[in-house]
Formats: C-alpha cells, sequence, structure tokens
C-alpha cells in the first residue's frame, strides 16, 4: 500500500537523499547523486519495486520518531509485547563513496526483528546479480555496485535479501550499505559507530553558525537544515526536491521531476540562507548560478542540472504505476527548453541582493549581469511561459513583466551604490517604460487588481511578490486590492493555489487541477504582514507551520479536501517560505528585496 507524503523522513549527505517511512523502510534513494536512477523507489510503484525495511517483526508504524537534535540522524523506536526497540537511519557525510548507516538498539526486552532489502536498479527495472564477496553481500548491475555489511546472517528469497534476528536491551547492531562503481576496487569501509559520531558533529557544528533568534527557532533551524540536505556540496547547487513525479494531484498527470536547479528558487534562497548567517553556502550558490548561466544571455535555460548541465531531456517510465496510480512518472524536464522571462529579472535580482549583502565581490557576476541586461532590454516585451512554467501559450505574464523590471532596477542601484559601470541612464528609461506598461496593460481598475497576464480575468498568486520585489509600495490601493483579490479567489481551505487552471479557457493546457501552492500560502502571509494586517499574517503562518509532517516536512502543495502534502518532498521553495516568513514576521526581515523599502525605488 503507498504510504501518504508526510509518512517520510529525510536523510542526505549533500550529494543524494533517501526516504525513510514511518515503518522503517526506505522507498526512495538514487545513488551516487541526486539525479541517478533509483535503486529503491517503491514511493513510485509497489512491492516489486526497491525498498529496504528493517523493523520489528510485529510490523507496523513506529510509535514515536524524531530527528535526534538538529540533524538528520532519524531515531525511529517501536514499543511491541517483547519490549521495546530503537532504529538509528543517517547517511554520513559523503567520504570516498555514499553510505546509508542503520543501527537496531535494543532499549528493553528481546525485540524479534525482520530485515527485507529489495535492490532494483534504474527505477525497479533492473534487477541486480547478488553474491557474497568475505563479509559483504555485493550487488551489481551495469555500473552499480551495491555493498551492504552485517553481523546479522543474510539469506536470498524471491529475488530480495531477508533477515531475521532478535535483539536486546544494550545490543546495537548495525547494517551499512555503500555504493560504489562495479569497475572500481572496493570503496572504504564505513565504521557505524564512527560513522554517527562523525554525522552527530557535523550537524552540530553547520547548525551552530544559525544566526536566527526569532519565536520560531525550531521550526526555522530544521527548515535550514532541510535546504542543507538538498544543496549538492561539489558545486553548491540547490535542488528544488529530492524526487521526481509525486503528484500535484493524486492520479492526475502532472507529476514532474523536481531533482533539478532552478534560477528562480535563487532570490529566495539566498535571502532565507544570507539573512540567517550562512554566507558560505550563499557564495557558493552564487557562484554555481553565474558557471550556470555563462555563454550567451538569450540562452539562459530556467533549470540546470546539479553541475550547471543544460540539457535535461524528459522521458517517461511506462513500467511504473507512479505514486497512487498517477501516471506517466517522468525524469528530466522539458520546461528546461521554455521562455520564461521572469527568470532573467530573478538571477540580477539574486545577483544584486549578494552583492547588498556584503559578501566579497565576484567580478564575473557584473560581467554576467551586463550581459542579462543586454538581453532584456530587447526581449522584456515578448510573451512566455510564465514562472509557473504553463504549457499552452505563450502570454504577456504580468509577474514576469515585473521581475523584468526589477532586473532594471538593480542595476540602476548597482551603478548608482557600488559605482560599476553601466548605461544607468538608460536603464532607469527603460526601467520607467516597463513599469509603465504593466501598469497599463497588467491592471484590472474595474476589480482594482493586477491580472495573471494582459487582457486576463485570471489572477496569480506572484502578484503578491509586487510589494516585495518593490515595483510598488504595499501601501499602493493597488496593491492591497491586489491581496485581497488573490486572497479571495485563489484561497481554497484557506492556502493559496497558483492560479485558477480553468480561468481563461484553460491556461497551462493541461487537464485536471492541482493542491494549493506552499509557498505562495506563504507569500500571502508575507504581503498580509506588508500590508498592516500582521495578526492576520502570523495566523496564517501558524496554519502553515501546521501542515508540516512529525518532522518538521512540507511537500510543494496541500490538497485541502484530501489533508495531506501532495507534490515533490521535501520541497526546497516550501522550506525557503517558512524561513522567509519566518524572519519577516519576527522583524528580521524588511519583506523586501527591493533597495527602497516599501517605496518606489528611485
Amino acid at each position: 500500500m503507498t504510504r501518504p507524503i508526510e509518512d517520510y523522513a529525510l536523510l542526505g549527505d549533500l550529494h543524494t537523499a533517501a526516504l525513510l517511512s514511518r515503518d522503517g523502510a526506505i522507498d526512495w534513494l538514487c545513488l551516487p547523486r541526486f539525479d541517478s536512477p533509483a535503486c529503491f523507489a517503491a514511493l513510485l510503484h509497489d512491492e516489486r519495486a526497491g525498498t529496504w525495511r528493517l523493523a520489528p517483526a510485529s510490523g507496523g508504524p513506529a510509535t514515536r520518531r524524531s530527528y535526534r537534535g538538529d540533524s538528520l540522524i532519524m531515531s525511529s523506536e517501536w514499543d511491541t509485547p517483547d519490549g521495546t526497540v530503537r532504529v538509528l537511519d543517517f547517511m554520513p557525510p559523503r567520504g570516498e563513496a555514499a553510505d546509508v548507516v542503520r543501527i537496531v538498539e535494543g532499549v528493553s526486552g528481546r525485540v524479534p526483528m525482520r530485515m527485507l532489502l529489495r535492490l532494483r536498479f534504474d527505477y525497479g527495472s533492473v534487477t541486480p546479480w547478488v553474491r557474497r564477496e568475505d563479509d559483504d553481500l555485493v550487488a551489481v548491475a551495469g555500473p552499480d555496485a551495491i555493498r551492504v555489511r552485517t553481523p546479522v546472517p543474510l539469506h536470498g528469497e524471491n529475488l530480495a535479501t531477508h533477515a531475521e534476528f532478535t535483539v536486546a536491551a544494550g545490543d546495537r547492531v548495525p547494517f551499512v550499505l555503500t555504493h560504489g562503481a562495479s569497475y572500481r576496487p572496493r570503496p572504504k569501509r564505513a565504521d557505524a559507530e564512527t560513522a554517527l559520531a562523525d554525522t552527530e558533529r557535523f550537524w552540530a557544528d553547520w547548525i551552530g553558525r544559525c544566526r536566527y533568534t526569532g519565536q520560531w527557532q525550531p521550526a526555522v533551524r530544521r527548515a535550514l537544515i532541510i535546504l542543507k540536505a538538498l544543496t549538492y556540496a561539489p558545486t553548491g547547487g540547490i535542488l528544488a526536491a529530492a524526487t521526481t513525479s509525486l503528484p500535484e494531484q493524486l492520479g492526475g498527470e502532472r507529476n514532474w521531476d523536481y531533482r533539478y536547479c532552478w534560477l528562480r528558487d535563487a532570490t529566495f534562497t539566498l535571502q532565507a540562507l544570507i539573512g540567517t548567517g550562512y554566507h558560505d553556502e550563499a557564495r557558493a550558490w552564487r557562484e554555481w548560478l553565474v558557471r550556470a548561466a555563462a555563454g550567451d544571455p538569450a540562452e539562459l535555460r530556467i533549470m540546470y542540472g546539479l553541475d550547471g548541465a543544460r540539457r535535461l531531456p524528459e522521458s517517461t517510465l511506462d513500467w511504473l504505476a507512479g505514486y497512487e496510480g498517477s501516471k506517466p512518472v517522468r525524469v528530466g524536464n522539458a520546461a528546461a527548453d521554455q521562455f520564461q522571462l521572469d527568470v532573467w529579472g530573478e538571477v540580477l535580482d539574486g545577483l544584486h541582493l549578494v552583492r547588498e549583502a556584503g559578501l566579497p565581490t565576484f567580478h564575473p557576476a557584473w560581467d554576467l549581469q551586463r550581459g542579462l541586461l543586454d538581453f532584456l532590454e530587447g526581449q522584456w516585451d515578448q510573451p512566455d511561459n510564465s514562472l509557473w512554467e504553463v504549457r499552452g501559450p505563450r502570454r504577456h505574464f504580468v509577474h514576469s513583466k515585473v521581475m523584468a523590471w526589477a532586473g532594471v532596477d538593480r542595476a540602476v542601484h548597482t551603478v548608482r551604490d557600488h559605482g560599476l559601470d553601466g548605461p544607468v541612464e538608460r536603464w532607469r528609461a527603460l526601467r520607467e517604460k516597463i513599469h509603465q506598461d504593466v501598469c497599463t496593460h497588467g491592471y484590472d481598475a474595474e476589480r482594482n487588481t493586477f491580472t495573471q497576464f494582459y487582457g486576463s480575468r485570471g489572477l496569480d498568486a506572484a502578484l503578491l511578490l509586487i510589494p516585495r520585489v518593490g515595483f510598488l509600495p504595499a501601501d499602493d490601493p493597488r496593491v492591497r486590492g491586489t491581496v485581497d483579490a488573490v486572497r479571495a479567489e485563489l484561497a481554497h481551505g484557506g492556502f493559496v493555489r497558483r492560479y485558477d487552471a480553468d480561468a481563461d479557457g484553460g491556461v497551462d493546457g493541461l487537464p485536471g487541477g492541482e493542491g494549493s501552492f506552499l509557498a505562495c500560502s506563504f507569500w500571502l502571509a508575507d504581503a498580509l504582514n506588508a500590508t498592516g494586517r500582521t495578526a492576520e499574517a502570523r495566523g496564517l503562518f501558524e496554519q502553515l507551520l501546521g501542515l508540516r509532517n512529525d518532522v518538521g516536512l512540507l511537500s510543494e502543495e496541500y490538497d485541502t479536501e484530501a489533508r495531506r502534502q501532495v507534490g515533490n518532498t521535501p520541497q526546497a521553495f516550501s522550506m525557503v517560505g517558512l524561513v522567509n516568513t519566518a524572519r519577516a514576521l519576527s522583524g528580521s526581515d524588511t519583506g523586501t528585496n527591493a533597495p527602497g523599502r516599501h517605496q518606489r525605488a528611485g
């Protein structure tokens, strides 16, 4: 039976991540990195796909579970008729190879345990050859080799590996799974107890740098740890999510691969990292951004691979049934080829934010910005696919134009405040031209709201960002009218959808609907706070915190009717929204990236 998305906790080593269910099953793991084919893919299929279950023989979900302190070490406990047992699951900081470590601890009594290890490479399509080699169980398929080491006797049955053993009070029984290339020498063996100490020390040192001291410290610290876990350490790139094809609508086809780095997320993520003291991560993200975006500004992609790869061809895995029958299961993402105008503005805004924060100058960044501005000057008035990657016709989306304005605005301020060279008078004129165009064609005076695109009757949750980026001050009547309209028309069950998929004849070209988008709901809290309705903003924020699962994770969306998380998980955009809204409500953030702080930048 498919488990709810909120049943899963995250393990990770800053190269890849695993999802661990309440009943002790690792049902998702791609090795050796986030975007590799999965060897555990039961999350997307059924009992034929790969999984690694380690739990009491009596079965059932853990009685209680939690991360150990501010770490990614998951502690799951089961109270059984025979006693209590604890399992520690974690991935130590990456050394030579990827390791998944599981330590079974006897707490009381004598508890019978069972282990099932079903390895299937390439998203469940390939069954490896399994052999014994010294003390290791070795599974090989093509380029991949997995080694499992434990003192517990293992046996094969029905193309899976099984174990039955009993753990008594005080016992500690380790299991270590290590991935390596099948054509290379065996990786160095990890000692389970040493790896545990190393992992605890790593996370304690990292979270010790957090500078957030507001009211919601536990939630913010957990969100920051998840963001760090979604960072690909070799490059500094931050993924949108650890999974692919978890549906936006249960049983539907809005299933996308999010194991890539979106340029759009840069500004929000940089704001969260810089605002909480993580300048090293912000610097690495900036440098990833500059490397990825290097080249012809006209060829800028909206997303890139972990290492900055540009081509992310989309295909479907037709042998997988999909999460709760949600097909197709996709790998790759065809939206990488779309024209989304706002991305040029987002990159310019993000690089400006880093410069304003006082991070050391990175000279290639200004060269990149100059090239992006040249492109914007000639292309800002073209229709695009919007930040929501609609697969219908291109249109003149209002948010896209607003972000083009923001990009030019940041350039004007960079020349003025930092002394860098550029045609500032020309940029000022361009900024004013874009502003007038949006206010003339993207605003519905009859309803006192900006619209999703020029001439549209529909709305867009991204309009909530108008005051945040400084396009208009929060006390402008048009801003308050837009916030009220979005709240009235797009809020469902208290939370906000991105847009009405049926408005204007179906703007996104896809059947079906979706859940409430959690990042948009955080944006509404920010907008309410900015427009003076702080009590309402705090109430909404507390509601959003209540949607987290028991270990503090949020997926992309929330189904208000099924009362379940939906979409890929854990979602960086959601966790970033949590951090930034907490900062704004705690008074440690102005709520805007704009230089003018709630006033039109001059």
